[in-house]
Parts: C-alpha cells; sequence; structure tokens
C-alpha cells in the first residue's frame, strides 16, 4: 500500500452484479507461475487497437511503460465530449485480451480520496473541524507511545504532516476469519513511535493516517465508513463497479482485471496471479477499495467539478504541502496529489498500488479532461517509464472540450 518513487511514481458497499459464480465467489483459476521467453510471450499478447492519429504519442509513452510493468497495461482518458482507451499487452497471462476500462481491480490508495471527500463533506456539514485536534472527535486514541491527540488536528491527518510514520499493516493480529478490525490497525499503527512533531512543512505518507481518520468517520456519522463512502459518494455519482468490500470479501466482479507478481528478467517473464491473496480490510480506509478506470474518472471530474464539497472546501482540499522522496511535480493537498502538467496547469487526483498486482492512478482537470491508467503487476520499474508520464501525456494529449 506504500506509494514508491523510484525515478518517479511508480508507487492499497455493493458493485455490480458478474456472470460467473466462480469468480463472483473471488476463487481464482489454479495459481499460474509462468516462465516463459519473451518470443514465446510476444505471440501470446493480442494485437494493439490502433489509437487515432492524436493519441499516437500516448500509444507510445503507454507501450514504454507496459514494457517494464505487468503483462498489460491500459489507459482510459478524454474530456467532456467523450473518453477514449489505449491498450497494450495482455489483460490475463492464460486468456488474449485487452484490458478494459470497466474492468474492476483494486485501487490500493486512491481510497484515500473516497475517504478524505467524506470527511470534508462533514466539514461542510459543520461536525468536524479541519482544524480541531484529533482527540476532540476520538478521545484516548492517538495517545502514548509519544503520541497526542491534542496536538494532531484533523489537516494533519488529511494531509499527512500528522508525523505519524509510513505503516504497512503486518500479518499478525487478524481476526478468526481473517478479516481486521479498523481500530485494531490504529493500536498497532501508533505501536510505531513518531517520525517528527505534527505540523511538518513535509508530508510523510502514512496508511495509518487515514485509518484513523476512518475511526472519525464512523464516530460522526455512526455507520461503518463503507457505508457512509457508499452512500455519499458512490450511490450518488452512479459508480456501479465501484465498492468499499465487507470485512473478508475479496472478490471482484465480472469483468475484471487478475493482478500478478514477479516481472522480467531479461528475455523470460515471471509472474504468478495473485487476484485474491490480500484481504482488503488490512489497508481498511487507506486502500480497501475496487473500481474501474471508467468509475474513477467518473468519481475525479465530478470532485473537480465542485459537485461533491463546496468551493471553500474545495480550496482547502487543495492546499497542498511538498511530500519526502517525492518529485517536484507532485504535491500533497487533504486526499489529492496534485500534478504539475508538462503542457501547463494542473490536474489532481491520487495514485494506487496492491500487492495483488495492481499499480494505477486517476487524474482530472478543471477544464473536464480526465485520465486513468492501471497495470495488473505490483510495479518499481526504476529508471523506465512511469505511470505519471503515461496520465501526463493523455491529459497534454487531450484536447480542452
Amino acid at each position: 500500500m506504500k506509494i514508491r518513487f523510484p525515478s518517479g511514481p511508480s508507487g492499497p458497499g455493493t458493485s455490480g452484479q458478474g456472470n460467473s459464480a466462480i469468480r463472483r465467489r473471488g476463487i481464482p483459476r489454479p495459481a499460474a507461475f509462468a516462465i516463459t521467453a519473451a518470443v514465446a510471450m510476444t505471440t501470446a499478447v493480442p494485437a494493439q487497437a490502433q489509437p487515432a492519429a492524436d493519441h499516437a504519442d500516448t500509444q507510445a509513452v503507454l507501450n514504454s511503460y507496459q514494457a517494464a510493468a505487468g503483462p498489460g497495461a491500459a489507459v482510459h482518458a478524454g474530456n467532456r465530449a467523450g473518453s477514449w482507451d489505449l491498450h497494450s499487452g495482455t489483460a490475463d497471462t492464460g486468456a488474449n485480451r485487452a484490458i478494459g476500462p470497466n474492468d474492476q481491480f483494486r485501487i490500493a490508495s486512491q481510497t484515500k480520496t473516497f475517504t478524505a471527500v467524506v470527511v470534508l463533506q462533514l466539514v461542510d456539514e459543520g461536525k468536524v473541524e479541519l482544524d480541531a485536534p484529533i482527540e476532540r472527535y476520538l478521545p484516548g486514541v492517538v495517545d502514548g507511545n509519544g503520541y497526542d491527540g491534542t496536538k494532531i488536528s484533523v489537516r494533519q491527518l488529511l494531509q499527512h504532516t500528522s508525523g505519524i510514520p509510513a505503516y504497512e499493516p503486518t500479518n499478525d493480529g487478524a481476526n478468526p476469519d481473517g478479516s481486521y478490525a479498523l481500530d485494531a490497525l490504529v493500536r498497532r499503527a501508533l505501536k510505531h513511535p513518531p517520525a517528527s512533531e505534527p505540523g511538518a512543512t513535509t508530508g510523510l505518507y502514512s496508511n495509518a493516517n487515514y485509518m484513523i481518520l476512518g475511526l472519525l468517520i464512523e464516530r460522526i456519522t455512526g455507520v461503518p465508513t463503507g457505508q457512509a463512502i457508499t452512500e455519499r459518494i458512490i450511490q450518488p455519482l452512479g459508480l456501479t463497479r465501484t465498492a468499499y468490500p465487507r470485512p473478508g470479501d475479496k472478490k471482484l466482479d465480472d469483468p475484471y482485471l487478475p493482478g500478478y507478481l514477479g516481472g522480467r528478467w531479461g528475455p523470460f517473464f515471471f509472474w504468478t496471479n495473485a487476484t485474491f491473496t490480500v484481504e482488503p480490510s488490512k489497508f481498511a480506509t487507506s486502500g480497501a477499495m475496487n473500481s474501474t478506470e471508467e468509475n474513477l474518472t467518473t468519481f475525479e471530474q465530478a470532485l473537480a467539478d465542485g459537485k461533491l464539497v463546496s468551493p471553500a472546501t474545495m480550496a482547502q482540499m487543495r492546499t497542498t504541502v511538498p511530500m519526502r522522496g517525492w518529485p517536484a511535480n507532485l504535491r500533497y493537498g487533504l486526499g489529492l496529489i496534485r500534478l504539475d502538467l508538462s503542457c501547463g496547469g494542473q490536474a489532481w487526483g491520487h495514485l494506487g498500488d496492491f500487492l495483488t498486482g495492481h499499480t494505477s492512478g486517476t487524474f482530472a482537470t478543471d477544464d473536464g479532461r480526465h485520465a486513468a491508467m492501471v497495470t495488473n503487476a505490483y510495479v518499481n520499474a526504476e529508471g523506465k517509464t512511469t505511470r505519471i508520464q503515461v496520465i501526463d501525456s493523455a491529459l497534454c494529449g487531450t484536447p480542452v472540450s
């Protein structure tokens, strides 16, 4: 669930019903560990759809990215007049098909924007104050081991300036059914001492911040965070392919994008199917959700268009800080990443990486352009084309509607 930045960003409800009972139960095909010569894999990859002439540059960037990414990669982009799709490689090592814009996958840390929007809606409703200490809403939760909840604000949790260190949940502490309780995740995260004093001018990305915000949502709304996200965002926007899964629910709805772990060594490919290997509740409000490229662009564009929070709150959401270890063209707001585009202007969105083998990102602009990308592997390709370059190319190659 960490967002990884080697030479550039490379990085964890109810959805629509699927057609396959086997896939709906989240039972994968027999896990495949493929060791295949590159020339053999080439014959298994479907022919790429020929892009329109004005998207050929983005297709080239996508191809370059996919050459060091997963078995496949895709872009869904466009403007208010419509969307277009580009593909490279294959969605499934056992079948020749392109990744589709409606394929469901683990969106990982893109979940943070959904969590942030609910918190900020509570701000708009006067139920939460951004600069109030978290102790006001969660007494005794952020306390001890160097932490003082009276000195950490809601804003600092949203912006990763709380001083809470980067946190990846471990496999211990699960419930008997294999799921994880949100309050238990927070307690385990806070066993790690602070990395800095609250209010730092440079953010330190931490899943723990958004797990605490999940507890805040539950305390204020009186319902599980997944229900709050569903009722406040997913249902009003008609995101029928987006879901906050219940604890213990590892399924993805058809059509879904398999995820792979492994990589490329010289002329060989090494992939193992990891689609259903991680319990989503382990990452909770920092990264548990499932969605599609198409639904995610709808969400990010609705947010950019002011349909989810007030203008005043949006201004707060877009107040950014630099992040430790991140490139200069990315800054973090309140659950939003600001991307400075190579063609001028800015886009707003988030990135996500999940250990099931899904790496993704979605961004939108105020003038109506949007772009989402996904690859079906957990990618750390140092020195190679990055997903941010793919997204930048797609946005800059799309005319303003």
